[in-house]
């Protein structure tokens, strides 16, 4: 019998969602949060057979960005504007790019058809080639180390460059693109999650990257499988605003099989 592995997921541990200066949309607790990944990794890395970082990633022309999006008088949304089906239909908001009105219309009717949630305007972040996309600094070290100690490779997931769709889980676009690969599951990649036995979960934010990629990610696994996420609690938060969305996540997901445990409870 071969031995039990055990993969890190880490969902978008990126400065623009720390709790420090010049981050773009900073959740509070973040910094902390990677740290204590950072710490567990210097501690306990040899435990690891595996470590996946997701990373969002955007180009400033985003439907879930200001620049997207104009009034009749020309203004953008202010960050954490919600944009309703009413509101686009009523000319409240418009697509600034002409030919991409039917494609907004579109995509916020599939999102009410879905019964998620409303379109929110996010302020820029994570753009590709900044310092917000870069991964945080004291974790960055971490991994590069259990990179070279152990002779293995972090494997680095981008999401979110289809500029049409939000892009909250890892495992698929909100509304997915049949057309884009990026915006649909990666076989391969849940494949090998998959073939973990424990696959431990951090990252930010809780209320909405972590959720929809956990949530993504059991569907994919199957029930029989949901027991093998275990979610770091002290190692996430949710973005301010949001701290019930995170509570039901965790609810949810417990219901479903996932467990809980603090970094220093993981391994003892």
């Amino acid at each position: 019998m071969s031995a039990a592995t055990t993969h890190l997921l880490l969902i978008d541990p990126q400065n623009d969602f720390c709790d420090i200066p010049g981050a773009a949309l900073p959740v509070p607790g973040a910094n902390a949060d990677l740290q204590r990944v950072a710490d567990l990794l210097a501690q306990h890395g040899a435990r690891f057979d595996a470590i996946h970082v997701t990373l969002d990633s955007h180009n400033p022309v985003d439907i879930a960005h200001p620049r997207w999006w104009r009034n009749a008088a020309g203004e953008s949304p202010a960050p954490f504007t919600l944009i309703s089906v009413d509101d686009v239909s009523a000319g409240k908001w418009a697509a600034r790019d002409p030919a991409r009105q039917a494609q907004s219309l579109a995509y916020v009717n599939a999102l009410a058809a879905q019964g998620h949630y409303q379109l929110i305007i996010w302020p820029e972040h994570c753009l590709l080639g900044s310092w917000g996309h870069n991964v945080h600094a004291g974790l960055h070290a971490a991994l590069n180390h259990w990179a070279r100690e152990h002779m293995r490779l972090v494997h680095y997931q981008l999401k979110g460059m289809n500029e049409a769709t939000e892009h909250y889980s890892a495992i698929k676009a909100e509304v997915p693109d049949i057309n884009d690969p990026r915006t649909l599951p990666d076989a391969a990649w849940i494949h090998t999650l998959a073939q973990a036995d424990t696959i431990v979960i951090a990252g930010e934010a809780l209320s909405h990257c972590v959720a929809g990629t956990v949530r993504d990610l059991a569907d994919q696994l199957g029930p029989d499988n949901v027991h093998k996420l275990v979610l770091l609690t002290d190692c996430t938060s949710p973005v301010s605003g949001f701290e019930t969305q995170g509570e039901d996540f965790i609810r949810e997901l417990t219901a479903r099989g996932m467990r809980t445990v603090t970094s220093n409870q993981l391994f003892g």
